[in-house]
């Protein structure tokens, strides 16, 4: 949750809602059309080759096994007759042993099959590695994940295209933790199949999410904080319409930068988007107990939360939550961006929590309901989310962020209950807004969104262009503007055009790293997608956001690394 007060301006919620629906294909697995386009008619002669072989039998051995025309060879006469009778034997074997695994006799069944992979001629590499899988699916039933590994690794290595050996030894990597194996396995097991089996990809999705939750967790732990971008700031405190500490800044006349210490410091710099200036002057404050000492704990603790610093940042918020003497107000900005914090960290309950105490404490503040009118929208809790923006909106009716959320909140529901009476009444509200706030961008964005939605893109395109002229530094809506390329016209160039824009013009535009590299993947430039990936990480503030970019860009290595070893010749790959 980047900003977790914006939904439509920063583009989270659209990013992992749509992205993958709009490019066409499951966002992991997009090299999926791309690979079968260019397997070709040489893939499907490879397919028939092994499809002739893995018949299996002797029959097939008697085909490729001809006795020499020449006369001679009584010798390759009896070493091909008792090639024919051992291939016999370790087939009638491995009948047994799958008599035992069905009966669920599984170490019988074990010994059977290593009868069979004893006795079987090591040319006939197709039934010696069903024999060392067979093996491997009865090492699995004992729940022997090492052996399973060694079995379907022997049987790889007589069949490298063996879909149910590669199906198997990830999931016994999985068990076994060796995820960056088990990921390897189920994207080559997704290729061979053309994507087309939804097991498989269901598999694949859950190893890149457990594989991403690993690699988010060590990142975290080594991260470094990255302020955000002056939009992204300005954004965030714009979604406070009742902050005490931004009203108060707005209200203070310019004094020389000279005789500015501490909090004075910080307000000056916060006017002049001097946001890298805040926190040690701040800091200053709280050192020197300050007059403003609590003022600069909230604000402190505010840049903390944008930079994705979540212990300090929840330190200075409790201080300052859990003293009753300290304003009302001033708490109850607190406890806002505290529940906010809180759904970073995936504790909704605590978040609900602190909304509910700030609604106790400053029942007429807007804000209270609007964000957490954010986190129930964002929880899915659509008719409580309906609740709450209409309680900001009766608070504070000239609030416009609250306004058009109130009104995208209610196209979710009108949407979800197939209500077109309401929808057509939302449809008007919308038009109202961008009316009546003509200035705010956010009223533009989410309409154009919502347009989308109805397959109304030429619509759409004219309200993304009218937030670009109200708000021209805004990059997330020129990537929304690129990704309604794609839904219209599907011209993949000229969306990438508008998301290379919004780099050039916010280098720590998360959202534009994330799409462009979704949109790479869909390509086949999979090292220029890792390299966006790579680019977009250390700019999430959360774990789960680090942990869903870890996924896409683990599912572009691993069909990097599985198109190589399969000799699936990459597309160049180009970019900014």
């Amino acid at each position: 949750m980047a900003a977790p007060s914006s939904v439509g301006s920063t583009g989270t919620s659209w990013s992992k809602w749509h992205v993958a629906l709009i490019v066409g294909a499951p966002v992991a697995f997009g090299i999926g059309y791309w690979y079968l386009r260019q397997s070709g008619n040489a893939g499907s002669k490879e397919k028939r080759s092994l499809a002739d072989r893995s018949k299996g039998g002797a029959s097939s051995i008697a085909a490729t096994s001809q006795i020499s025309l020449d006369g001679t060879g009584t010798e390759d006469n009896a070493e091909i007759q008792s090639s024919e009778s051992l291939l016999k034997k370790a087939l009638g074997c491995k009948t047994v042993g799958n008599e035992h695994f069905k009966a669920g006799r599984y170490e019988d069944a074990i010994k059977s099959y290593n009868q069979a992979i004893e006795f079987c001629p090591k040319e006939n590499t197709m039934d010696l590695a069903t024999f060392y899988q067979n093996r491997a699916a009865a090492y699995e039933q004992l729940k022997m994940y090492k052996e399973v590994q060694e079995d379907c690794s022997h049987a790889l290595e007589l069949n490298p295209k063996y879909v149910k050996a590669l199906q198997r030894r990830a999931k016994a990597c999985e068990l076994t933790q060796d995820l960056p194996q088990s990921l390897e396995d189920i994207t080559a097991a997704c290729i061979l199949e053309g994507f087309q089996n939804q097991n498989t990809l269901l598999t694949a999705d859950r190893i890149l999410k457990e594989l991403g939750k690993v690699h988010a967790k060590e990142a975290m732990a080594n991260r470094k904080t990255i302020m955000p971008s002056k939009h992204f700031i300005k954004t965030y405190f714009s979604s406070f319409i009742e902050d005490p500490i931004t009203n108060s800044i707005k209200n203070e006349s310019d004094v020389a930068e000279a005789d500015l210490r501490g909090f004075a410091q910080a307000q000056n710099a916060f006017k002049k988007l001097n946001f890298e200036e805040i926190v040690p002057a701040c800091t200053e404050e709280i050192e020197s107990d300050g007059d403003n000492k609590f003022k600069a704990l909230v604000l402190r603790a505010t840049f903390y939360l944008l930079m994705g610093d979540h212990v300090n940042a929840l330190k200075d918020f409790e201080t300052v939550i859990s003293d009753e003497s300290i304003d009302a107000k001033l708490r109850v900005n607190a406890l806002i961006k505290r529940a906010s914090l809180y759904m970073q960290l995936e504790q909704p309950d605590k978040s609900i929590e602190d909304f509910n105490q700030a609604a106790r404490l400053d029942p007429s503040n807007s804000d209270v309901y609007h964000h957490r009118g954010q986190v129930h929208l964002l929880m899915e809790k659509v008719k409580e989310a309906m609740d709450d923006f209409k309680a900001a909106v009766s608070l504070n009716p000239n609030f416009p962020i609250a306004y058009v959320q109130k009104c995208y909140t209610d196209y979710r529901y009108a949407f979800q209950s197939h209500d077109m009476e309401k929808m057509q009444e939302v449809m008007k509200n919308f038009t109202l807004a961008v009316k009546k706030f003509p200035e705010c961008s956010e009223c533009y964005t989410l309409f154009a969104q919502v347009l989308c939605d109805q397959q109304e893109y030429e619509k759409a395109d004219s309200y993304f262009r009218k937030a670009i002229e109200v708000e021209p530094e805004n990059a997330a809506v020129y990537v929304h503007r690129g990704l309604l390329q794609l839904q219209w016209t599907g011209d993949v160039n000229k969306a990438i055009e508008f998301i290379t824009q919004a780099l050039k013009m916010d280098d720590r535009c998360e959202f534009g790293y994330e799409t462009l590299g979704t949109i790479e993947v869909q390509r086949g430039n999979l090292k220029h997608a890792v390299d966006l990936f790579d680019k977009a990480i250390p700019l999430a503030k959360t774990e789960l956001e680090m942990s869903h970019l870890f996924s896409l860009r683990n599912a572009a290595v691993a069909q990097a690394s599985v198109a190589e070893k399969m000799g699936i010749p990459l597309t160049s790959a180009t970019g900014p």
